[in-house]
């Protein structure tokens, strides 16, 4: 995700709680919805579709933080 932003996405996880409270999410998201999709663990359609949703927003808010400390740099 956002591989232009590697060095920044390491030094907000580590700078920035609330980045890194957005991205952890962003994570645990995604590996929620990969087993939902898998059959790890059942879910239905809407389920799915409800944490990919979710996952999306976070992406947006990541991106946002991203561009507003690239900016500033």
């Amino acid at each position: 995700m956002f591989p232009e932003y590697r060095d920044l996405i390491s030094s907000l996880k580590t700078e920035d709680g609330h980045f890194s409270r957005l991205f952890q999410r962003h994570n645990e998201l995604d590996h929620q919805i990969s087993n939902m999709e898998t059959g790890v663990t059942p879910a239905d359609s809407f389920a799915i579709e409800s944490l990919k949703k979710e996952k999306l927003m976070l992406k947006d808010k990541l991106y946002a933080v991203l561009r507003k400390a690239h900016e500033a740099a």
